[in-house]
């Protein structure tokens, strides 16, 4: 048989002790509720009520819980106790992680395969001494500078693997999709006689097409 479920009673305060709670509403819960309890004899007031009597009535505290600008932790100056456990487990001064990819460390890109190099270089978003780059762009830059706007690196034999910059031309953005995408001709696929003829009639084609609309947009 399942036990009745009893109604809670709300809790009553009287006139004086709502004008003392509210007064002094930006004392800490801990202290606010040992000082009501003790003045008003109120035993059966707990902590948790005084904090939720606050939230339904909107009292401020003043305290956001966060660290205000000048404020001093309480450990600070403090050393921290020995633990054998977490000895073990700290970094020793110079040690790097397991995972530590330094210059020269290079890797497959899983996401669209190219290969990505860690150079020696600072990293502009994070500060750090390395920062990582497609290794076929960083090094045609090397060699033409840098690559022109509105255009991507087309990996010429269709090996992304092949960083050589002799195998990367700069085409057209909008070029890339009648290359190789969905409705392209199927330049990466193709066999290595054919890929000269596909890239050579696909710009002709964009040159045309790009030709056309800026004599539409002129009229």
């Amino acid at each position: 048989m399942k036990a009745k479920r009893t109604r809670r009673t709300n809790i009553v305060y009287s006139a004086d002790e709502m004008a003392w709670l509210e007064a002094n509403q930006k004392l800490p819960i801990g202290e606010y509720h040992a000082r009501f309890a003790g003045r008003f004899k109120r035993d059966d007031v707990s902590a948790a009520n005084l904090h939720g009597l606050r939230k339904r009535k909107g009292w401020k505290t003043g305290r956001s819980g966060f660290f205000e600008k000048g404020a001093v932790p309480a450990n600070k100056g403090k050393k921290m106790p020995f633990n054998a456990n977490s000895a073990a487990t700290r970094f020793k001064k110079g040690q790097l992680p397991h995972n530590f990819e330094g210059a020269g460390h290079e890797r497959i890109d899983s996401k669209d395969g190219y290969v990505i190099l860690i150079v020696d270089e600072v990293n502009p978003w994070t500060g750090a001494a390395t920062r990582p780059v497609h290794k076929h762009r960083w090094l045609w830059e090397r060699v033409n500078g840098p690559v022109p706007d509105g255009h991507a690196l087309k990996c010429l034999d269709g090996d992304k693997l092949n960083t050589d910059p002799s195998n990367w031309e700069p085409v057209p953005r909008a070029l890339l999709p009648r290359l190789s995408g969905r409705f392209g001709r199927g330049y990466d696929d193709a066999p290595a006689e054919l890929k000269p003829t596909i890239m050579a009639v696909t710009k002709l084609e964009h040159a045309a097409r790009a030709k056309a609309k800026n004599a539409g947009a002129g009229e």
